[in-house]
């Protein structure tokens, strides 16, 4: 039987696999606008129907909550699944979009894997057990480590903020300016908190979102040796803004910038 990781990859992998083959057909992928203003397509429906097919053949009597479909099932073990993270993103092509499936039990997240399919490349984390990335198929695999040195204080330090445009919008721009103001804001080829987990970068605000953006790279950051939490302290994964810090000094500094007083 696939340990609950194993799962969590191979679910991740089989949504990849179906968001890629839409990924190659932009052009005829049909889209639509949410209640909430955000994109969902047909590749997003596909993709978490891929991976809630895999999590029920192999743990039927778990719950499921994904951005999609919802909730399906109770008790205390729940997978967390965004099957395109990054909609926006992924339907102009850009390669940034993630893959994201997450175990949660007792409340606490022990599983979290985020694909990042059109870079080949997909990274993992289980509670206790460290943070890692690999390409797809396993292959030139390698541990995270946040980066050991740096200021801990803004000043000097580097910044990703998420979500990149055509997503960030003027609220965004508002929720980021404290830091934006005081460190260096810094461009990113792939989801900023799991640049915070490889050590390029120091500090990463993802100014919104559900838990299901944020299981998975809570987790990977939190293994990788840094911290993750929002206003209301150091926590696990909530909606809401998110900050993700290489130490725990950096984010108390960068947490009184957002959330003073």
């Amino acid at each position: 039987m696939l340990t609950d990781l194993d799962l969590a990859r191979t679910a991740a992998l089989a949504g990849a696999e179906v968001a890629l083959r839409h990924f190659a057909a932009l052009s005829s992928l049909p889209r639509e606008v949410k209640p909430d203003g955000s994109v969902v397509t047909a590749a997003d429906r596909e993709a978490e129907d891929a991976i809630r097919a895999v999590l029920r053949r192999e743990r039927p009597g778990d719950a499921v909550l994904g951005e999609e479909g919802g909730a399906v099932g109770s008790g205390r073990r729940r997978w967390i699944v965004d099957p395109i993270d990054g909609t926006a993103s992924f339907v102009t092509g850009d390669d940034r979009w993630l893959v994201l499936v997450a175990l949660e039990e007792d409340g606490e997240v022990v599983a979290g894997v985020a694909a990042v399919p059109a870079q080949d490349s997909l990274w993992w984390a289980g509670r206790g057990s460290g943070a890692f990335r690999s390409a797809l198929d396993g292959t030139r695999e390698s541990r995270l480590t946040v980066s050991p040195a740096g200021p801990d204080t803004l000043e000097g330090s580097k910044l990703g903020v998420i979500p990149p445009p055509p997503n960030y919008l003027d609220s965004d721009r508002l929720i980021a300016a404290p830091l934006v103001a005081h460190t260096t804001e810094s461009d990113w080829g792939v989801h900023a908190a799991l640049l915070v987990a490889a050590g390029e970068l120091d500090l990463a605000l993802q100014t919104r979102g559900q838990i299901w953006d944020f299981a998975s790279t809570s987790l990977i950051v939190t293994e990788a040796g840094g911290v993750h939490g929002g206003a209301d302290g150091v926590r696990g994964p909530q909606a809401g803004t998110t900050l993700f810090a290489r130490g725990p000094e950096l984010w108390k500094a960068a947490h009184s910038a957002l959330w003073p007083g």
